[in-house]
Formats: C-alpha cells, structure tokens, sequence
C-alpha cells in the first residue's frame, strides 16, 4: 500500500462533474480526487458510469458540466482536436491499460509497445526496440515474446504487453481498465504484485476501473464507489466495509465479498505471527474471493 509519507497533491481534481446522454442521467455532481502515488480505484454496477468517468479523464468524453482538472491541467479548456498541442502534450504524461489489451494485430508485440514512441519521439529503430525489449523485460514477458503477435499470446501475457505498452512513454499517471478481467487466480495474482511494483519503483499515480475483489483489498490504496449516477463512498477497503450504505455494502456482503474480506484477515494475521520459515508469494499465493 501507499506509503502515509508521500506527497498527498492532487493530479486529479473533479468538481461537479454531471453527465448526460439525451435524457438519461450518468452522473450527477460527482467530486473526486486522486492522490499522487496512490492506487486509486473506481468501482460500481453495470451502467453506472465508471467507464465514462474515466473516458472523460482521458479526454474521450466531455462532461455536461463540472471541471477536470489532470495534473494540474483544466480539460475543460482544452480544445477538442487531438492534435492539439496542448492536449498531446497532456496525453504523452498518461499511458492506458484497455480491458482487451488494444495492441494492434497486424503488429509484433514489441511493435505495439514501440508504436507511441514511434509516433511521438525522434528516436531511432535500434534504440526504439531497445527500450520496447526493456519494458517487456520489466512487466515480466521473456525476449522471445516481442516477436510473438497478440492472437498468440496468453490472456495473462496479453495484460502484460498491453501494460508495456502503456509504460512506453515513462507516464506520471496510468489508467488500468480491468486489468485482472478473464484471467486465472494465479495470473490474476502475477497482475497484483505488477501493478504495486511499478507504483512503488516509479512513483506513478494508478486509476483502475476493477470488479475484481481481491485486487482491491490487496493493492488498492482508496476507492470510490459508484451508484445512481453519484458518489456513494470514497476510502481504503476497510473504510468502506464498516459503511452502512447498501450501494457499498453489496461489494462486501455477498458470498465473494466475505471471502476477499476474510482472506485479506489471514494475510494480516500471517504477518503480525513471530517471523519463523518466511514464505514465498508463490506458497502465500494469491487469495481467492470465490465462496468457500
């Protein structure tokens, strides 16, 4: 988790923020603030508006009304061609981690990831596969796997290259859309620890949309809970559970919920007992929100 000493300034700042299409209400009045060096994470049901939230911190989607301010840029006075410079200088200082990986198919993995330094820098091909060679290496994915196109790679794989890629550029910030969706405990575990260890070594700032339970008792710092087009709730896990709201209470009181919660309880009780044989991740192991 985050270390209580480091910077506490905002590098996202959402005031008011309400957003329609056509008659239908998405958000209304939505406040939100992410921290730097945090794990910030955005959960909620189907359809209420996390996926658009996040499209309008990344300059996808307009708000009706309210401010965006990312670090410390106002999106509302952006203007709205992409090739605006303003707006692609803003865009360089964030990466995104789609749901499905949105590496090219056409492309070798290392050319995905190489791609947005291709596109922005005036680096040449050596240097460029280089670097693309030297993100791969630090998400975990071997050599050979640059050479390898996305229809022949794992789902666990798939995350990783998607991760690199997003990574290209050295961003300040990172968005995550589902990183852990459709992969196995194990995998879903290797995502887990990625994820912390490049927070902790590059002191990125990390937005993640997530259903995935364990994922945010074990790596998320705070969380923000989303239903009926407001913010219900925003804290640490453990802040959230002693809520009595039923839009927060459902992500702790189902089957699922239980479980994450009560294996987070026997990872903590592992730590405080006297140090003897120290375990591996591999023995901890990844713990499993499925119902016992």
């Amino acid at each position: 988790m985050q270390n209580a000493k480091s910077a506490d300034a905002a590098v996202i700042e959402m005031s008011k923020v309400s957003t329609r299409f056509g008659d239908h209400v998405v958000h209304s009045d939505i406040d939100l603030e992410v921290r730097r060096a945090e794990i910030f994470a955005l959960i909620g049901g189907s359809g209420s508006g996390k996926s658009t939230l996040l499209r309008e911190m990344i300059l996808l989607h307009r708000p009706n009304s309210g401010t965006i301010r990312v670090l410390g840029v106002d999106l509302q006075k952006l203007g709205d061609d992409e090739a605006d410079s303003e707006s692609l200088a803003l865009r360089q200082r964030w990466g995104v981690m789609f749901q499905h990986g949105g590496l090219f198919g056409s492309l070798t993995v290392k050319e995905n990831v190489g791609l947005p330094l291709r596109e922005h820098t005036a680096l040449d091909d050596v240097l460029i596969d280089e670097i693309a060679a030297w993100k791969l290496s630090m998400t975990g994915l071997k050599p050979e796997v640059g050479a390898q196109y996305p229809s022949e790679l794992s789902g666990g794989m798939m995350k990783r290259a998607s991760l690199a890629r997003a990574m290209a550029l050295d961003p300040e910030l990172l968005f995550l859309d589902e990183p852990t969706a459709g992969l196995d405990p194990e995998s879903a575990g290797e995502v887990d620890q990625l994820v912390l260890k490049l927070r902790d070594l590059f002191g990125l700032t990390i937005v993640m949309i997530t259903h995935d339970l364990d994922l945010l008792w074990q790596v998320a710092d705070r969380v923000a809970v989303l239903a009926d087009g407001r913010m219900q709730g925003t804290g640490s896990m453990r802040e959230l559970s002693k809520m009595d709201n039923p839009a927060i209470r459902k992500f702790f009181d189902g089957p699922r919920g239980r479980a994450a919660q009560e294996q987070e309880q026997e990872q903590e009780q592992k730590q405080e007992k006297p140090q003897g044989k120290v375990q591996t991740s591999h023995e901890i192991g990844r713990p499993s929100s499925k119902p016992k």
